[in-house]
């Protein structure tokens, strides 16, 4: 068994499928605006898993995002091989981070706002 998708609870579906795809640089799966639904994943990773963008409108996830969000949790974690440059390449891009790149006891981390009411951990 392996991931296959995933989802990502966003504030608004098409905003987040222009951050996810234009600054993140995931590539467009399935994209159906009028009907709140985006999916996205990596052309390079062709087996690897797709991404939901979740539109939070219900009793379910909106609770949910608000408190991992007020918390400072990440709702997923990203990793990249140099995270120094992805960090900066961000950053170019205005991307706001709430822990710049940081050396843990498991290598580095960064947390920076996706813009659609989540954290996101990037690692190397």
């Amino acid at each position: 068994m392996k991931l296959s998708m995933t989802s990502i609870p966003v504030l608004d579906v098409a905003k987040a499928f222009d951050f996810y795809s234009k600054v993140l640089n995931f590539d467009k799966k399935l994209y159906m605006p009028e009907h709140y639904l985006a999916i996205i994943y990596k052309k390079d990773e062709v087996n690897g898993p797709s991404i939901l963008l979740e539109p939070v409108d219900n009793e379910i996830y909106a609770p949910f995002q608000t408190k991992v969000y007020a918390k400072k949790l990440p709702i997923i974690t990203f990793s990249t091989k140099n995270i120094e440059n992805e960090y900066q390449r961000l950053i170019n891009l205005g991307v706001k981070f709430i822990k710049p790149s940081t050396k843990q006891d498991l290598g580095m981390e960064a947390i920076f706002d996706d813009t659609c009411g989540n954290y996101i951990q990037l690692i190397q």
